[in-house]
């Protein structure tokens, strides 16, 4: 089993231009470990992800074509992991939540807490994979509405909905992926592999019709603003 842990400088995950870029190689790397059989997702500390360091984005000059080509991959490196992914969300994850829940099994404990707080509410267009994710786990109508409001659904209200598949304590959490994950690593390899290219065939599909025009209107909207270069070549 492999745990992908993230965090920034050894404490909760800040939401950040390196963190945008280095997640589609991690994914990658892990997908292409043949001695990985489960693949545990997680966060540090009290928070899964709750805040963005948006100056980041804007420090150099950075092309939409970047955003565009590594928001891609970021999605689908995720998705084209070919064995199971659990998801131990260890707390509020506001910023890209939807990496926490595009895993097969998704565990939370009682402080965890869902929103996207880092497009629409804040002037984004809302393009680069939480389009796709929210709208088809809440349903498309409460999907808009999560994402044009950006309002909060707790670990309680997620497990009612079927985005959460079991509630735990802090302490227990992370043991009960581990559990799950060593209960699943029984089979063998092929087996896993074909369980998630099974269960994922519809999720790869959608992300590989949708994302990449969500992205380009999510560029639009930033250069509406001002707040992107043209391309990163400046040409």
């Amino acid at each position: 089993m492999t745990e992908i842990r993230l965090h920034t400088d050894g404490g909760p995950l800040v939401w950040n231009a390196t963190v945008h870029r280095d997640l589609a190689e991690a994914f990658t790397s892990v997908g292409l470990d043949e001695s990985t059989k489960v693949v545990i997702l997680t966060g540090t500390g009290e928070d899964f992800c709750a805040s963005i360091d948006r100056a980041s984005f804007r420090e150099a000059v950075r092309g939409w074509d970047v955003t565009w080509f590594e928001g891609r991959r970021m999605l689908t490196s995720l998705w084209e992991i070919d064995v199971p992914v659990i998801s131990a969300i260890n707390g509020p994850a506001l910023i890209h939540s939807e990496l926490a829940v595009m895993a097969d099994v998704v565990l939370a404990c009682p402080t965890t807490v869902f929103a996207d707080k880092a497009h629409f509410v804040s002037g984004v267009v809302p393009g680069d994979g939480v389009h796709i994710v929210w709208t088809e786990l809440l349903g498309p109508t409460r999907g808009r509405y999560f994402l044009l409001t950006g309002t909060e659904i707790d670990a309680a209200e997620a497990l009612r909905l079927g985005v959460v598949h079991e509630i735990h304590s802090p302490d227990a959490l992370s043991t009960r992926a581990w559990e799950l994950a060593a209960d699943m690593a029984r089979h063998p390899l092929p087996v896993l592999r074909y369980t998630r290219t099974a269960l994922s065939m519809r999720w790869r599909r959608t992300v590989a019709d949708e994302l990449s025009h969500g992205l380009a209107v999510e560029g639009l909207g930033q250069y509406a603003q001002g707040h992107v270069a043209r391309t990163n070549g400046g040409a």
